[in-house]
């Protein structure tokens, strides 16, 4: 085995540990205190198996109803991130790119905003969620179709489209805040800043689908990415169809970020900076790099969510502020890093 494969087993099984604990630690902390050994005998007790004391009842429904679907969601959450991001940035040969920039975050925001604000409940609770999916579709569909031309994507094109429709949903947003009442803007509020409070198995089997196939979807095109590395001419003469790759890869990231938007709200820096600070601990490989980016951007958003609703108690910090706040810094590190390594952008 290379050094490198070694390195690389070693962050992933490192992070997989990692992962195990920040979860059996969100299921135990909070405002209703478990022990750990009390999580592990009633884990251990829907397999079947006797281990320790159980809980009392109302442990039990605080685990089972609240916790466990809680971490569950933000570890789907999590992987749909990281690896949209690890996709977006091998399919458009940038470290610094992220599935925001075609607009689907924004898209999804949009359309659940619209569904706030014009009243509809057409599908019930699932309403706000299933008009952020759609939204979030709908603007990569228009962004990757405008940016189509003579056969091809024009990747400049691409990203201006989605650095303008961006502005736009964002004008358009504030504009909805702006005529809203009190209480759609406080429901408004709440979604834009981003949170898995409102975590139930409803919302977990919804988006669980979506992530898993979205993610196993992604690792089948390591390969062609890695070739695409090499640059378009090159992929090209080693059998890659280019523009077919970049329109799968679109879809995957559209859907991989739209379906965890739509149940968690706009969680940002996750898939822009998770992959990039990957790519650095392991190469950029991508059979290792998209399976890497996914248990990492799990494990950032269940250990962020575990901070945002114990680090203020009992008030509960938004965890698209939490990411932010701590993305934002590690993002102009990477940003300065690379520059240097570069020797200037021109």
């Amino acid at each position: 085995m290379t050094p490198s494969a070694q390195r690389s087993g070693l962050v992933i099984t490192g992070l997989a540990f990692g992962l195990i604990g920040v979860c059996l630690a969100a299921v135990s902390m909070g405002s209703f205190d478990l022990s750990l050994s009390e999580v592990i005998a009633t884990l251990a007790d829907k397999v079947g198996l006797r281990v320790g004391t159980l809980p009392d009842d109302l442990g039990q429904s605080v685990l089972w109803e609240i916790r466990v679907p809680r971490v569950t969601l933000g570890l789907c959450v999590g992987a749909a991130l990281g690896t949209a991001g690890a996709l977006m940035q091998g399919s458009f040969a940038n470290p610094l790119a992220e599935p925001g920039i075609v607009g689907v975050s924004s898209g999804a925001a949009l359309g659940a905003v619209m569904s706030i604000v014009v009243g509809f409940h057409a599908f019930g609770t699932w309403s706000i969620s299933i008009a952020a999916f759609v939204g979030g579709l709908a603007t990569v569909l228009l962004v990757y179709g405008s940016a189509r031309s003579g056969g091809r994507t024009e990747i400049v094109t691409l990203v201006l489209t989605g650095v303008a429709l961006n502005a736009m949903t964002g004008a358009v947003i504030g504009l909805m805040q702006y005529f809203s009442t009190d209480a759609e803007l406080r429901s408004i509020t709440f979604w834009m800043l981003g949170s898995l409070a409102q975590a139930t198995w409803v919302k977990v089997a919804a988006v669980a689908p979506l992530a898993i196939g979205g993610t196993v979807l992604a690792c089948t095109q390591a390969r062609r990415l890695d070739l695409l590395a090499l640059g378009e001419r090159p992929a090209q003469h080693l059998g890659v169809d280019v523009e077919r790759l970049r329109l799968v890869t679109m879809v995957i990231v559209a859907v991989l970020t739209a379906s965890a938007v739509a149940v968690s709200g706009v969680i940002t820096f996750v898939g822009l900076v998770i992959p990039h600070l990957i790519r650095m601990l392991i190469g950029p490989g991508h059979r290792t790099l998209l399976p890497a980016s996914a248990l990492a951007g799990a494990l950032i958003v269940v250990g962020g969510d575990l901070i945002a609703r114990t680090a203020a108690a009992p008030a509960e910090i938004p965890l698209g502020v939490l990411t932010a706040l701590v993305g934002s810094p590690v993002f102009f590190f990477l940003l300065r890093r690379t520059r240097t390594q570069q020797g200037g952008w021109a």
